[in-house]
């Protein structure tokens, strides 16, 4: 049974979100051969605050890049 785990800065669409979970699902049914009912996949989001890259939030850097 494959499991997969992402985590993700919170700010994606539940369609983005479950975009995300079949492509994945789909990868593993065709790189291992898994069947498609034991894979699982777990899509953890996390505060943009809580995120640092090279020391600054997420947000942070965000807010300053106008995105």
């Amino acid at each position: 049974m494959p499991l997969i785990q992402v985590t993700l800065a919170r700010g994606r669409t539940p369609e983005q979100l479950h975009t995300l979970g079949k492509a994945l699902t789909d990868a593993v049914e065709q790189a291992v051969g898994a069947r498609r009912g034991s894979i699982r996949v777990v899509l953890t989001e996390c505060e943009p605050q809580h995120w640092f890259v090279g020391g600054e939030t997420l947000a942070d850097l965000r807010e300053s890049s106008g995105r």
